[in-house]
C-alpha cells in the first residue's frame, strides 16, 4: 500500500489494506461485564467476513477471555492474583473460541487460535516461526483468533494489554491497518467524561507529542485505556501501519471504514511500511554473523534490489540461528548490507555457493529459496 498524502487518501487507502488486524476489547466483548456478546460478536464477524470474502488477509486479536471467565466463575471484580487471573483465562478461553468458530463458520470461514506471550515475540526464531505461521493461515483465507496467553503469562513477560499485542501483531505480519474498536467512539482532545466540549480528533500522526495529554486510563475490565491505545499505535507505525481508534459499537463499522467513511481517529504512521521496517531493521537488532558476497552478489544487491540468493555466499562467519540480523560483506571487507537470514549458520555453511534448487538435497527441507530476502535486507 502507498504512501497516503492527505486525510482523504488515508480514509480511502484503509479500504485498500491487503492485510489489517482488527482487535476487540473485552468491554465491547462482555457487553461490560455481563457476558459475551454474543449479538455482537456476530454483527463484528458478519464484517469481518466481508472482508476476507473481498480478498484482504485479516487477524483477530480478541480480549474477553478473564472477563468471560469470571462471569462464568461469578466474579464481580477483576481479581489481582495472577493464577486467579490464569484461572479465569482458561475457563474464559473455551467459550470465547468456540463463539468464534461458531460465527465465522456460519460464513465458511476457517478460524484458528493462537496463544502468544512476550518470549514469542522476543525470541527472533520464535518470531519468524510465529509469522510464518500467521501468513500461512491468513494466505489460506484462515482467520487467525490471537490473545496473549493468560492461561501461563506471569508479569514479567506479559505484553500489558492486548492493544500492545495488536499493534505487535501488525509488526509481525506487516499488516497496513490496525483497527482498535473500542466502547469509546474514538479519541478525544480531552476526556469525554470530565469535559462536555471534548471532541473527537479525526485524523494525527501518531507520533504527535500533543496527543500524549489528551490520552487517559483503562476500565474495570480491562488493562487497555486510550494511553495504551496511542502507544499501540505508535508501534504499529514503526513498520508502517495506520491504526484506527473506533467505536465497537457503532452500526457496520468495519465496512463503513472500508468504505472510507470518517469515524474514529486515525493515528497514521509518517513512513511508507518498507521504509519503516528497515529503520527498525537497521536499528534495533544486533549483528550474530557475516555473509561474505562474490562479486556477482555484490552488483545484485547494490543495484537490483534483489533478494540474497545462497550461490552468491562465499563464506559464513559467527554462529546465529534463523531471524538474526547478519552484515553482508564484499570480498574486500566493505559492508555493504545488514539483513534477517532465513537459515541457522551452520546450515548456510551447507548451501554457501550453492543453487537455490539444491537447498533440500543439502540440508533435508527448503523453507525459502533465499538466504535473506529482499524485504529483510537494508543497504548500508
Amino acid at each position: 500500500m502507498t504512501s497516503p498524502t492527505n486525510a482523504q487518501n488515508r480514509r480511502a487507502l484503509i479500504g485498500q489494506s491487503p492485510r489489517l488486524v482488527v482487535k476487540i476489547g473485552s468491554a465491547l466483548l462482555t457487553n461490560e461485564g455481563r457476558g459475551l456478546d454474543k449479538t455482537a460478536i456476530a454483527a463484528w464477524v458478519a464484517q469481518m467476513a466481508a472482508i476476507v470474502h473481498a480478498g484482504h488477509e485479516l487477524v483477530l486479536v480478541s480480549s474477553g477471555a478473564v472477563a468471560a471467565g469470571m462471569t462464568r466463575l461469578g466474579w464481580k471484580e477483576r481479581p489481582s492474583s495472577i493464577h486467579e487471573l490464569q484461572a479465569a483465562a482458561a475457563v474464559g478461553q473455551m467459550g470465547l473460541i468456540q463463539t468464534y468458530e461458531e460465527a465465522f463458520g456460519a460464513f465458511g470461514i476457517a478460524t484458528a487460535q493462537i496463544l502468544l506471550d512476550h518470549d514469542d515475540l522476543s525470541s527472533r526464531e520464535r518470531y519468524l516461526n510465529a509469522r510464518s505461521t500467521l501468513r500461512t493461515l491468513t494466505g489460506l483465507k484462515v482467520v487467525p483468533v490471537v490473545n496473549e496467553n493468560d492461561t501461563v503469562v506471569t508479569d514479567e513477560i506479559r505484553f500489558g494489554d492486548n492493544d500492545t499485542l495488536g499493534a505487535l501483531v501488525a509488526n509481525l505480519i506487516e499488516a497496513d491497518t490496525l483497527i482498535l474498536l473500542t466502547d469509546q467512539l474514538g479519541m478525544y482532545n480531552a476526556d469525554p467524561r470530565k469535559h462536555q466540549d471534548a471532541v473527537i480528533l479525526s485524523e494525527r500522526a501518531a507520533s504527535d507529542s500533543q496527543l500524549d495529554a489528551m490520552a487517559g486510563g483503562g476500565g474495570v475490565l480491562g488493562r487497555g485505556g486510550m494511553a495504551t491505545k496511542l502507544r499501540a499505535a505508535r508501534l504499529a507505525a514503526r513498520s508502517g501501519a495506520n491504526t484506527v481508534i473506533v467505536g465497537g459499537r457503532i452500526p457496520d463499522v468495519l465496512n463503513r471504514l472500508m468504505q472510507g467513511e470518517d469515524l474514529g481517529t486515525l493515528l497514521y504512521a509518517q513512513d511508507a511500511p518498507m521504509a519503516a521496517r528497515k529503520q527498525w531493521l537497521a536499528g534495533q537488532l544486533q549483528v550474530r554473523g557475516t555473509l561474505v558476497l562474490d562479486d556477482g552478489a555484490v552488483q545484485v544487491l547494490t543495484t537490483s534490489g534483489k533478494s540474497l540468493l545462497p550461490v552468491g555466499v562465499r563464506q559464513v562467519q559467527g554462529q546465529f540461528t534463523r531471524g538474526d540480523l547478519v552484515s553482508c560483506r564484499a570480498l574486500d571487507g566493505r559492508e555493504i548490507a545488514r539483513g534477517l537470514v532465513n537459515y541457522h549458520a551452520d546450515e548456510a555453511r551447507k548451501i554457501a555457493g550453492k543453487p537455490s534448487a539444491q537447498i533440500h538435497d543439502l540440508l533435508g527441507y527448503k523453507d525459502y529459496d533465499e538466504l535473506i530476502h529482499r524485504d529483510n535486507l537494508i543497504l548500508v
